[in-house]
């Protein structure tokens, strides 16, 4: 018997942009309160599964999903990390619903102990001893193994102090050379410690230095016909690299938060990590109003001022943005001033920072994705009232031309129905047999590709046409010969030197140009629309032109793909190697004398 699941929460709408990424996700009910904190490999599969109708459910489960209201996710780069957050925000929040709380001895620290000599072991309990300790880390086989690798690599010592103490002479782990023996002063203190400086620097992740090494030893025993050893090094770069996908969720001492903003359609969404003693307490989203020809820079200086000044919440030591931000050292002064200490407001950041940067990116982007259907709905009401329809548009179509002086033409279509951009409804098209940079038969050739399957497709409400009065008279004609009148053909012609917000949109079945105001919700979705059309289209023409110049290259004798790339890089294209002389073909890196006339003298006789 199926259990029948009640809830409040809209599951439909917020699975419609949740991504598949890893991460935590946090139940709330109607108090606002966390009930619950889950982590997930798959956060749209593990969210849905609560509510699939197939899946029995424990009474604690159906108890659960009945008084959730909004559930808020924090996407992560890998499932590790994912497992790492919801830890600590089990034992910061204590959801009623999460019952088996973890300790921080379930998870694996490196410990370089505080010595002379430092021993380097695994730690797994209350850091109480002195020394520096790396991690934590999800993966204990892996620590396991990398911890024998960095002792054969560094020859530190792993022995007790107690043992170390008492000893006369070598023990096996220097007959195996895994231990350089300074117990018993067989290297001093000094070449000791670099060894130890090396191992922190990689423990660090500042540095490929030990990797580099092995790759080097692994390349010199393969051209020696070495392969068992160069297997050997191969698997050592592999646990090493397992152990340098450190887990970001503990980054160590400060208090700091990262901001990202992300502006996309004229909406902005930002979101700030807060950072606490080196440990992710959580994230807050906001979506600023009158975002309107904003831009990242611009959303998030406007941001940081109303965030930080005269405001009760906790204001951290360091702040880490994705971009710069204007006037950031006068909000530096006078926030370091109003709470008494100073504050860091920067953004070039490497390391663990910027792989929060990149998180706080991710996360914006996505809750954004998840607002979108919202505002893409708002405005295309506003589209309907702006166009006069009798009722709500059900498919939208948009095509635009690219090509590059009449070359390497494409055309694109892009289609947006009642969610928003239909993807796998996206089509391109070749176009051949016309005169080139002729845009009208272009656009004839593939409207009637396009419309002479109508009998099989579904057909638009509204025909989108980035081109003026032209334009919408060729798709007129196609559409007439295929008896589509009824579809409304709407021309986008760009304003006064293309400025966004000045356009003129012509419609087929008006004699007078329609001219929307510039901030026009209606005016907005035509744009994005339009931006659409023409970013397939021209992704679909660079493509293709870069194919072209590939196969050109690549009939010439001595043109690989590094010298193709370089002579590309050079000119800028294929148009500039076909107009270069020798002299200048010589310029360009690895290009001789001989190779630069052969390169001359194969475009000159295709040219004749």
């Amino acid at each position: 018997m199926q259990n029948k699941i009640l809830t409040t929460f809209n599951l439909k709408k917020f699975l419609d942009n949740l991504t598949t990424k890893p991460g935590v996700y946090l139940m709330l009910n109607k108090e606002n309160k966390i009930i619950y904190v889950g982590k997930a490999k798959n956060l749209k599969k593990r969210i849905t599964s609560y509510f699939s109708q197939s899946v029995q459910k424990t009474p604690k489960i159906i108890t659960l999903i009945a008084q959730i209201t909004e559930i808020k996710v924090t996407v992560t780069h890998t499932e590790s990390e994912a497992l790492l957050l919801e830890d600590i925000l089990i034992k910061q929040h204590q959801p009623r619903y999460n019952i088996l709380l973890r300790d921080d001895k379930s998870y694996p620290y490196l410990h370089l102990s505080d010595h002379q000599f430092p021993r380097l072991t695994v730690h797994r309990s209350k850091k109480r001893s002195k020394g520096r300790y790396f991690g934590p880390y999800p993966h204990v086989k892996a620590v396991y193994e990398s911890l024998n690798l960095l002792q054969k690599l560094f020859l530190l010592r792993h022995c007790q102090d107690s043992f170390f103490r008492n000893r006369s002479r070598p023990c096996l782990q220097f007959q195996i050379k895994r231990c350089s023996a300074p117990c018993v002063k067989l290297i001093d203190e000094a070449n000791y410690q670099i060894e130890v400086d090396h191992a922190i620097l990689f423990l660090s992740g500042k540095s490929e230095y030990i990797i580099e090494i092995l790759a080097e030893k692994m390349q010199k025993s393969a051209k020696q016909l070495e392969f068992e050893q160069a297997a050997h090094f191969r698997d050592q770069i592999i646990h090493l690299r397992t152990l340098q996908e450190r887990q970001y969720v503990n980054i160590g001492k400060g208090n700091i938060d990262i901001i990202a903003g992300v502006v996309n359609n004229e909406i902005g969404c930002i979101c700030v990590l807060s950072i606490r003693k080196g440990l992710q307490i959580g994230n807050q989203i906001f979506f600023p109003q009158h975002t309107q020809e904003s831009d990242d820079v611009a959303l998030l200086s406007a941001f940081l001022p109303q965030y930080y000044l005269n405001q009760e919440h906790d204001i951290p030591d360091e702040v880490v943005t994705h971009v710069a931000c204007h006037e950031v050292a006068l909000l530096t002064e006078v926030i370091s001033q109003q709470r008494g200490k100073p504050l860091i407001i920067h953004h070039k950041v490497r390391d663990t920072r910027a792989h929060w940067v990149k998180m706080a990116i991710e996360n914006a982007q996505i809750q954004l994705a998840q607002q979108q259907p919202n505002y893409y709905r708002e405005r295309l009401a506003a589209l309907t009232v702006a166009l006069q329809l009798e009722e709500m548009p059900q498919r939208l179509e948009c095509f635009d031309i690219s090509h590059t002086q009449g070359s390497a033409t494409v055309a694109s279509c892009v289609v947006f129905d009642i969610e928003g951009p239909k993807f796998n409804a996206y089509r391109r098209f070749n176009i051949q047999h016309i005169t080139p940079g002729d845009d009208y038969a272009a656009m004839e050739q593939v409207l009637t590709r396009h419309y002479r399957h109508h009998n099989d497709m579904i057909l638009p409400d509204i025909l989108f046409i980035d081109g003026g009065k032209g334009q919408v008279k060729i798709a007129q004609t196609v559409l007439n010969h295929y008896q589509l009148d009824k579809i409304k053909i709407v021309g986008i012609a760009k304003g006064h030197e293309r400025i966004a917000g000045l356009e003129t949109l012509i419609l087929s079945d008006c004699t007078t140009p329609l001219i929307l105001p510039k901030h026009s919700l209606a005016l907005l979705l035509i744009q994005h629309i339009r931006d659409e059309a023409h970013r397939f289209a021209i992704t679909g023409h660079r493509n293709k032109r870069d194919a072209h110049q590939k196969s050109l290259l690549e009939q010439i004798e001595g043109i690989g793909a590094k010298r193709r790339r370089c002579l590309i890089n050079h000119f800028g294209g294929l148009e500039g190697i076909m107009r270069a002389e020798v002299s200048e073909l010589t310029a360009v890196p690895g290009i001789n004398q001989q190779l630069a006339q052969r390169i001359y003298d194969f475009f000159v006789s295709s040219s004749s």
